[in-house]
């Protein structure tokens, strides 16, 4: 049930985002765009609720618990920079709006980047870590809340791995091309990914 859900959630993010996205941008109504998106947050509190429900009815704590704790972590961590990126391209492509600038690709302009992408990461694995907590304390059985311990290493060993590659942007920074200034972001160059 918890799996299914997950991906009620994940679908529901997309579709509450291109409605909202299409409301603000297509049919010019940016008031009721605006409300769709915000309405992404309550699809964590579903998630959330159903996860303690499944718990508190006596389910046995596993994978899957771990796996919704993690996803809302990462919703929280990653989901508002996702949206505004989005946002961005929706404005330019549907409303007219100049081109968002992309990340700098360059220098410390870039690693300075990377740290705030992995600070987000961070956000998901203290999120998730605090939900996993609290999971182990409302089941109060430690006989059967070994599978959600073991998420929290899973979170952290994520921002860990994360935070590696961060580092190597600070140690290697990469240089730019004769001619090409090495700081400030790049125009939209398609290359940029939206993390969620």
């Amino acid at each position: 049930m918890i799996v299914a859900l997950i991906a009620a959630c994940e679908i529901g993010f997309w579709v509450l985002l291109a409605a909202g996205l299409a409301c603000r941008y297509l049919l010019r109504m940016p008031r009721t765009g605006l409300a769709l998106l915000l309405c992404e947050p309550l699809l964590e509190v579903v998630l959330l609720v159903a996860t303690a429900l499944d718990l508190k009815n006596g389910a046995e704590p596993n994978w899957t618990h771990g796996l919704a704790a993690l996803y809302i972590g990462y919703t929280v961590g990653h989901g508002h920079r996702t949206v505004k990126w989005l946002d961005g391209h929706a404005a330019h492509r549907l409303g007219g709006a100049p081109k968002p600038l992309g990340p700098p690709r360059y220098g410390l302009a870039r690693a300075r980047h990377e740290t705030k992408v992995w600070l987000g990461t961070l956000t998901a694995a203290a999120v998730a870590t605090a939900l996993l907590q609290l999971a182990v304390w409302y089941v109060d059985d430690p006989s059967r809340t070994t599978s959600l311990e073991s998420w929290r290493a899973t979170a952290w060993r994520a921002a860990g791995i994360h935070g590696l590659v961060t580092l190597t942007y600070w140690i290697w920074p990469k240089k730019a091309p004769a001619g090409e200034p090495e700081t400030g972001p790049s125009a939209g160059t398609g290359r940029e990914k939206a993390v969620r």
